[in-house]
This record gives structure tokens, sequence and C-alpha cells, in this order.
């Protein structure tokens, strides 16, 4: 069983920065990649960003790329959002996964097979 704990959640003004991370269980991390996703309320979850097994590459939604960096260390299993020039509509509960399925893109849902719990994100204007 394979558990992820997304931390550093919290509530920023519109411009600020804010860091998440999310720590994954289990001795096989670094052969899967990774995602985030997010949800607002009332609206569907969506992809944010997600990163290849060695960390090589990442692929970000339009609506976050150049404000966000996705990263991880497979030494310590986890992987990192960093979120700059932060927007109200950034505003969601985040959520990291682990991509179980490798023949579906980055972006879908589907793909993944291992959620965290989530944790909120709040961007005041």
């Amino acid at each position: 069983q394979v558990q992820l704990v997304e931390s550093g959640g919290g509530s920023v003004q519109a411009g600020g920065s804010v860091r998440l991370s999310c720590a994954a269980s289990g001795r096989t991390f670094s052969s899967y990649g990774m995602g985030w996703f997010r949800q607002a309320p009332g609206a569907e979850r969506e992809f944010v960003c997600g990163i290849t097994e060695d960390g090589a590459r990442a692929f970000y939604a339009d609506s976050v790329k150049g404000r966000f960096t996705i990263s991880r260390d497979n030494a310590k299993n986890t992987v990192a959002l960093q979120m700059n020039s932060l927007k109200p509509e950034d505003t969601a509960v985040y959520y990291c996964a682990r991509r179980g399925d490798a023949m579906l893109g980055y972006s879908y849902a589907a793909a993944y097979d291992y959620w965290g719990q989530g944790t909120q994100v709040t961007v005041s204007s």
C-alpha cells in the first residue's frame, strides 16, 4: 500500500508564494511519474503539473506555466510544488498523485492510482 501525504498549504495574498510537499511511502517511488492536481469548490479536479520518474521532464497546465515548478527528490521519496505569483483563481485543494498507468498522459486523472488527502491553498486578492 502506498501512502501520499501533502503538506505546506495555507493562506497567502495574491502575488505571494507557497511551497507544497508530498511524502510518499514505499520503496518504488523512483519507478513512477508523479503529478499534482487541484480542485476548486464546485469545479472538477484539474491537472496542474507532472514529473517523470527521474525528474528529467516536467509538464504543466497552461494556467500555471511560468509560475509553478514541480520537483522531486527520489532519495527522500518526496515531490514538491513551488507556486509563485499566486492568483485568487489558484485557490483550491491540491492533491499529489502517483502515475500508475504509463499508457496515459500525465494530464489524465485516470492515469494515477494513488492520491494524497489534499491540502488547501487559499489566495486572497
